[in-house]
């Protein structure tokens, strides 16, 4: 595979999730309608993009700190199973996802939401197929670290750096199709699209997660 399909697939990724209204446009959105300010519209997708990131960004650690510490056979097998299981259960329980009643919110308020919500629809669990073909970046791991590694395990794992690029390409790809959305709705729409065209995005996220798991024993 080539080198540069891995980082296509995290952005394409990431812009799938700036299309999912679940993901933050969607409460931007009507933020802004609710105060008639498209300012405030963009302010709220800062703190959303944050949120996003930072729920990201928990999973990729915990997949860099399990190839380092597991077996590469099980953390493939384990991570295919939970994006299998997961995926099942998003089918069986689309609505699982955190509900916010406040009228009013602040930036906090934002960043818990959207972490909340890419957790509970398992954003950063669709990567793991895309981790586990990353080149890594040797020169940036302790020599003597990579080739214990090596001996034992195969592979040198994701580098912390190699981690980070994906966190910031993917969540990056979100906030740009995300802003893009949520400021066309908003000038030439308006919420009254969701009432005419409407897909039924959680049903197509199920069947990723398990697309996902499967795609991660075949790779």
């Amino acid at each position: 595979m080539s080198a540069v399909w891995p980082w296509i697939a995290v952005a394409g990724l990431g812009a799938y999730h700036g299309l999912d209204p679940s993901m933050g446009w969607l409460f931007a959105v009507a933020l802004g309608l609710q105060e008639h300010s498209r300012s405030r519209l963009l302010r709220s997708l800062i703190p959303i993009a944050i949120g996003h990131l930072a729920s990201i960004a928990a999973v990729v650690a915990l997949f860099t700190w399990a190839q380092w510490a597991i077996d590469p056979n099980l953390v493939r097998w384990g991570g295919a199973a939970i994006l299998i299981l997961f995926g099942i259960f998003r089918a069986l329980r689309p609505r699982a996802h955190p509900r916010w009643v406040k009228m009013r919110v602040n930036s906090f308020d934002l960043v818990t939401w959207s972490f909340l919500m890419a957790s509970a629809h398992g954003a950063g669990l669709m990567l793991f197929p895309i981790l586990i073909s990353i080149p890594t970046c040797a020169p940036l791991v302790a020599g003597h670290l990579a080739a214990h590694h090596m001996v034992n395990f195969g592979p040198v794992p994701l580098s912390p750096l190699g981690a980070a690029l994906v966190v910031l390409v993917h969540t990056g790809a979100t906030f740009a199709v995300m802003g893009a959305i949520a400021i066309v709705i908003y000038d030439r729409v308006g919420l009254k699209i969701l009432r005419s065209a409407w897909i039924n995005l959680d049903t197509v996220w199920a069947g990723a997660l398990v697309t996902a798991g499967l795609l991660s024993l075949a790779l």
